[in-house]
């Protein structure tokens, strides 16, 4: 019941909002700690510092932006700026304040530099610190990593990576750094309890792995790619760890997984141009944008769209949106649900007019149709939660590629239906079997529609071979959670569910 309560107030934040939240409270924790005498440095010199280090990775960004002529994404900056903060001892005189001032710049200028088509390739504050570790050999120290700060280290870092579901490449990082460590010590014949107490308790590992490693333009854009390069970095950021006498920095270790990310990734980015915006259901419309070239990806996949608006609320400028086009169609499509109480990002989304641009990146995403088309697939969907469906199905149509699918769709209402028209195609065309649910009591008027709620009786009745088939699951987390857990009861494999988080809220 409290993870349930946890994830229905993190569903409500973008994950860059939250992001900005949780180093906000891990200053004020080193602030609160410091002048309570329990951390060596002092409180007004980490108010100082994260001042000047925000400050000036906002004002440089926004120079770079102009000369660059590109978007301006302030809460990038200002996240950048608190990570500094957190890294680079909190001592804001003499030649650490040049370093400071240094390090604001290259972290700025490593994201119009060090890019690929416009995309930069490095964690900004990573290789900013790695950068002048060469050149004036000034390293940060990384003090977050302490003791006193562990347990909000922890405790923040935790709902950061349930907010973007990243669990699995978290994991996988930290136990090749404890496995790392382990192997070093027993083979210089040093204290391993000592060793891994020293990595958990006073090394840059958690925050780096909550913080850094999961950053979402700097990481692969799979699971599978993912789970590589946290093992990679968690290899790597062992404390122990060297080749010949060069031990790994932290930063290090995350700079040469940003390149094994960028060299396995995804390499898009767009500013594409909206073309035209339409309803497709109740307080639901598409968004059709032109780019000027052929966006190549896998039906069921996201990108991440920004869209720099004045008022900027707590959910901040930035989302994600599964595609609604398919590869078939010229143009990229999203579709959006509205609310009354919605978003600023929203309400600047839906006064964009023809010709406004937005941009594009971070493809990626494993809910994808599977490669062997032999495979029964069940398709259930919540709200606005359709869209990929809508892309699969668009593809396989365009594509003449029959595939055994039963799409279950819940809405609470007629009214509240997407994409019906593609959904009807699909049946006729290539044989689907699809049902629409209603939550809100009415007639229903045809045979594919249902009154009610999916659950273990309306799956059994509707998809009687279920054991036999893959489900594909996308719509609000708490309705593919219950769906989830329905399935296992039922005794479907793990294996063969595949979910799409979509939070619906931002």
């Amino acid at each position: 019941m409290w993870l349930k309560s946890i994830d229905k107030i993190i569903d409500h934040i973008t994950m860059y909002r939250l992001l900005l939240y949780y180093l906000t409270g891990l200053i004020i924790v080193a602030v609160v700690l410091s002048a309570s005498g329990v951390m060596q440095y002092a409180a007004v010199d980490i108010v100082i510092s994260a001042a000047v280090l925000v400050f000036a990775c906002w004002i440089i960004n926004k120079i770079l932006a102009s000369i660059f002529d590109a978007p301006v994404n302030p809460e990038s900056s200002i996240l950048t700026g608190l990570i500094l903060a957190l890294i680079i001892q909190p001592n804001p005189t003499g030649f650490n304040l040049l370093f400071m001032l240094a390090a604001a710049g290259l972290a700025m200028g490593s994201k119009y530099i060090l890019t690929y088509k416009r995309k930069h390739i490095f964690n900004p504050a990573a290789i900013a610190v790695f950068l002048t570790a060469i050149g004036p050999h000034q390293t940060a120290d990384w003090w977050v990593g302490t003791v006193a700060m562990l347990p909000f280290v922890i405790a923040g870092g935790l709902l950061l990576v349930r907010k973007i579901r990243r669990e699995s490449m978290v994991i996988t990082y930290l136990i090749a750094t404890i496995i790392t460590t382990a192997l070093f010590a027993l083979a210089a014949h040093a204290n391993l309890l000592s060793d891994l107490k020293d990595m958990a308790l006073t090394s840059a590992a958690f925050f780096l792995g909550f913080v850094m490693l999961t950053e979402p333009y700097t990481s692969p854009d799979t699971k599978t790619k993912r789970l590589f390069y946290g093992a990679l970095v968690g290899v790597l950021i062992a404390p122990l760890f060297h080749i010949g006498h060069y031990y790994t920095t932290p930063e290090a270790a995350l700079v040469i997984g940003n390149l094994f990310a960028f060299f396995i990734s995804d390499k898009t980015k767009l500013f594409p141009v909206l073309r035209r915006k339409y309803l497709i259901a109740k307080n639901s419309a598409e968004f059709v944008f032109a780019t000027n070239a052929q966006v190549a990806y896998q039906p069921g996949q996201y990108m991440e769209f920004t869209l720099p608006h004045e008022s900027t609320d707590s959910r901040g400028s930035r989302r994600y949106f599964s595609l609604s086009s398919s590869p078939t169609e010229p143009d990229i499509k999203i579709g959006v649900r509205f609310y009354k109480k919605g978003s600023s990002y929203k309400s600047a989304l839906s006064n964009m007019d023809p010709g406004d641009y937005i941009t594009a990146a971070q493809l990626s995403g494993d809910f994808v149709l599977p490669k062997d088309q032999k495979t029964k697939l069940v398709f259930i969907a919540g709200g606005i939660g359709i869209t990929p469906f809508r892309s699969m199905l668009k593809f396989l149509i365009d594509k003449h590629q029959i595939r055994d699918i039963t799409l279950l769709y819940a809405v609470s209402s007629p009214e509240d239906i997407a994409y019906r028209e593609t959904i009807d195609a699909a049946r006729d065309k290539l044989g689907v079997k699809a049902t629409y649910i209603f939550s809100r009591k009415r007639s229903v008027k045809r045979p594919n529609e249902l009154n009610g709620r999916i659950n273990r009786v309306m799956i059994e009745r509707l998809v009687p071979d279920y054991l036999e088939r893959t489900f594909y699951i996308s719509g609000p987390f708490t309705m593919i959670k219950d769906i989830k857990g329905t399935l296992v009861k039922l005794g479907v494999p793990r294996a063969n569910i595949k979910v799409d988080f979509f939070s619906g809220y931002a």
